[in-house]
């Protein structure tokens, strides 16, 4: 995976409030939105790598859920992120 700590920590930092605030459920969907992306890139040059894929999807189950959570808690937070990180809805 090509996601560094300093990465990881400015995504915790734009999306999480605080470089340290490594739980908020913006945080962990901006995490897993660049896993995804990176996988994504992945799978698409290895089509038969099938381990790949199916932590591709259980990423993508986690992501689901963890915005189901957050739309069903707060739905402006949620129009945030979603609207930051570019995803369809």
């Amino acid at each position: 995976m090509i996601l560094t700590s300093v990465e990881k920590k400015g995504l915790f930092k734009k999306f999480g409030k605080s470089e340290t605030n490594t739980g908020s459920t913006e945080g962990q969907v901006a995490v897993f939105t660049h896993r995804i992306a990176h996988l994504t890139g992945h799978l698409k040059t290895n089509r038969k790598d099938f381990v790949s894929q199916r932590s591709l999807q259980i990423l993508v189950g986690k992501r689901k859920s963890l915005l189901n959570y957050l739309k069903n808690k707060d739905i402006e937070r949620y129009r945030a992120v979603i609207k930051e990180l570019d995803l369809r809805k």
